[in-house]
């Protein structure tokens, strides 16, 4: 007989996911409007993402995944292969995107979700080799070299810093040796400067970040509307729906910066509601890792966790002025189909470990 899934993360998750649907058709109406003839164009779409998204969920809640993980190699060798479909010139992508009819699907975030399966099954089998240098840490700098190389050409650094904090977590879950880690890390920064250099639009961004009024009419617009948009929601917010930012003066409004809208309308308490219910969500991934059967299901769960948490705080840096921007969406809430797929399929295997931990 089958143990019980998390009731909390699956009450977490629903809460979640209504309200970035009611959060996502205020910020993108007028633009869904105007490009689409629609105020719900976008929200719909939204909502078929997220039909697809919850029947990942339940086959994946039900799918045992120490059977699932078994298949690791062929989803990353696919994610690999359909991300190098967006930058071969054969025309088959738009940008770090693949069309799927009137849709669009993007294969990093399939990647995300395979390395995370591919490293908790990898590492679960380390044992103390994790603490060597060149056989525990080495072949995951190696694979996270071969990702980098292909994802920076599309160009998407953000989804690179995602890939490699999430290799660099769960080698520190797994037991890797912090020097090794911090070594890693420190020689790191050089090249994520380079890539930052030599790329004059990103060297822009990071001008932009470092004093945002000196390019207040180029690539600091964003982050000065998403501050103005922030300030002007103050505590209590302008109302649901009251948003002037997302009236054409912030760029990406229903996108990256959707919790800048959100600050605008629900103010500083709508915001730490939000961003409560992911603490929570994550919270829940590291009980559900301490109570799994196993020490691959512990990585599994510690890896969503991380992941889910990162990305939030990654975004919300940026809204906030504390990051450059990535283009990194927010969990839930920004429009995006792919992102919201790929986060249900993680809270379903999630689950599922919760359901075998609780069964032993």
């Amino acid at each position: 007989m089958g143990g019980l899934v998390d009731r909390h993360a699956v009450f977490v998750t629903a809460l979640l996911l209504f309200s970035g649907f009611i959060m996502l058709y205020s910020a993108s109406s007028p633009f869904s409007l105007r490009h689409y003839g629609s105020d719900t164009s976008m929200l719909i779409r939204q909502l078929l993402a997220a039909g697809v998204g919850i029947l990942a969920l339940i086959v994946l809640e039900r799918w045992d995944y120490h059977r699932l993980v078994l298949l690791n190699d062929v989803f990353l060798i696919g994610g690999i292969l359909l991300t190098l479909l967006t930058i071969l010139p054969i025309g088959l992508s738009n940008g770090r995107w693949l069309p799927l009819g009137p849709f669009t699907f993007q294969p990093t975030e399939a990647v995300k979700f395979s390395l995370i399966l591919f490293m908790a099954h990898s590492l679960s089998r380390k044992g103390d080799t994790i603490r060597s240098f060149s056989e525990g840490v080495l072949p995951y700098l190696i694979l996270l070299g071969l990702l980098a190389a292909i994802v920076i050409v599309q160009p998407d650094l953000g989804m690179i810093v995602v890939f490699g904090m999430v290799t660099m977590a769960m080698l520190f879950f797994a037991g890797a040796r912090i020097l090794h880690l911090l070594a890693v890390g420190a020689a790191g920064i050089p090249l994520a400067f380079l890539a930052i250099r030599f790329e004059p639009y990103r060297f822009a961004r990071l001008l932009s970040f470092l004093s945002p009024q000196a390019y207040s009419q180029s690539t600091g617009y964003q982050t000065i509307q998403s501050l103005t948009a922030i300030g002007s929601g103050g505590i209590l917010g302008r109302g649901l729906g009251a948003s002037h930012a997302k009236l054409f003066y912030l760029p990406q409004s229903h996108n990256d910066f959707i919790m800048s809208v959100l600050a605008e309308e629900l103010g500083l308490i709508g915001v730490l509601a939000i961003v409560a219910l992911i603490g929570l969500l994550v919270w829940r991934a590291f009980r559900i890792a301490e109570t799994a059967p196993d020490r691959l299901g512990q990585l599994l769960a510690m890896g969503i966790g991380f992941t889910l948490g990162f990305q939030t705080l990654v975004n919300l840096g940026v809204v906030v002025g504390l990051l450059p921007v990535t283009g990194l969406t927010f969990p839930f809430f920004s429009n995006g189909g792919s992102s919201l797929i790929i986060t249900l399929a993680l809270i379903g295997v999630l689950l599922n470990v919760s359901k075998q931990g609780a069964q032993a």
